[in-house]
């Protein structure tokens, strides 16, 4: 969950001088050139809609209403991936993309603030997720839709994937997240691993004293665990840095005060992931009614690729498949998004196309 760790490096962009204020602007308006549908047959819709009782917002958008429609889960929590959109246009090429930021998230949040989210709870924000997976269905006209959940999101996609295959015609997981109620402690041993190896030994003795089950940490704790697993391994930094403060600096969709609303989002966002310390996803069951994929990054430490594929190989479904993205931590989508495109086209587009029974082209 790497909500603290991009919560804490707000500072990074809070103090921008004149000269990186200009070079933002530009690449926004680059950024936003690029995202401009002008096909006939497409589509490119965002605002607030009513969900859960709350206005939350929502983008659809694509070139072709004709192709399958993707719902995304995002993770974090609080990490929408409307920040995404210019890295990921090229998907709109070929899918229909649903983006929603959860209540608690992004602009949903900044929408009404914190007084405004209403119950912020697991089972709260899953009902959201059927609620937005009915309007895009019915928005778009069609019966069923693609379901990719990312990071946290994906602990929500499992439940959703299990319990209502009449919704989606296929999950696909990346940032796969597999949770145990914290049996397994490879990423608790890898970090210190790293810590020792780097020689820093005062951070690998406090890792050592916060116990093997990151799930019992106190938030200050858990702050401080998230950003040595993040700085001690220099892809996942990178990553973090690049990838994710850079699409959120030069998103043309977010504005300086967006910017600020989208970190706050994430803090008052973390307060329900304790819940989640006692899920178990094998015990709810590893069979699935609908055709199954995991793309996870060959080098994530958050969710490693090993967990991910050992919960994969235990999975039952009428079509699975997995994947490595190549030199990927966290967020291996968005660090490589042709690639990821690359599998959806090859993987998952051919069978939902031939389920519903049109051309693959």
């Amino acid at each position: 969950m790497l909500a603290t760790v991009l919560a804490s490096s707000a500072a990074l962009l809070a103090t921008p001088v004149t000269g990186l204020l200009g070079h933002r602007a530009l690449r926004r308006a680059g950024n936003a050139r690029l995202l401009r549908i002008d096909a006939p047959n497409g589509i490119d819709e965002q605002g607030f809609v009513r969900i859960g009782g709350i206005e939350q917002w929502i983008s659809i958008r694509g070139e072709d209403r004709a192709n399958p429609v993707v719902v995304e889960i995002h993770g974090g929590p609080g990490a929408s991936h409307s920040i995404f959109a210019a890295r990921t246009r090229s998907w709109e090429e070929h899918f229909t993309i649903v983006r929603w930021d959860m209540r608690g998230a992004g602009k949903t949040f900044g929408r009404s603030g914190p007084q405004g989210q209403g119950e912020l709870s697991f089972g709260r924000l899953y009902e959201d997720a059927l609620d937005v997976t009915r309007h895009a269905r019915e928005r778009l006209g069609v019966d069923r839709v693609v379901l990719v959940a990312s990071s946290l999101g994906s602990v929500f996609g499992l439940r959703l994937a299990r319990s209502h295959p009449e919704l989606y015609s296929a999950y696909v997981g990346t940032d796969q997240n597999v949770l145990d109620a914290g049996r397994d402690t490879s990423v608790h041993e890898a970090l210190l691993a790293r810590l020792r190896a780097a020689g820093r030994t005062k951070d690998a003795a406090a890792v050592e004293e916060m116990g093997r089950d990151p799930h019992g940490l106190t938030a200050d704790q858990r702050a401080a665990y998230d950003k040595l697993t993040v700085a001690s391994d220099p892809l996942t930094l990178d990553t973090l840095k690049k990838v994710v403060l850079g699409s959120l600096w030069f998103s043309p969709l977010h504005s300086l005060r967006e910017l600020g609303q989208y970190f706050a989002g994430m803090k008052f966002s973390a307060q329900f992931t304790p819940a989640l310390a006692a899920f178990d996803d094998r015990a709810d069951g590893t069979r699935f009614e609908l055709p199954f994929f995991v793309f996870q990054g060959d080098r994530d430490v958050i969710t490693p690729a090993g967990r991910a594929r050992a919960f994969f190989d235990e999975v039952e479904a009428p079509v699975k498949g997995f994947a490595l993205i190549e030199d990927a931590s966290h967020f291996a989508s968005f660090r490589h998004p042709e690639r990821f495109l690359d599998l959806m086209l090859t993987r998952v587009r051919p069978v939902v196309v031939a389920a519903a029974g049109v051309g693959a082209a």
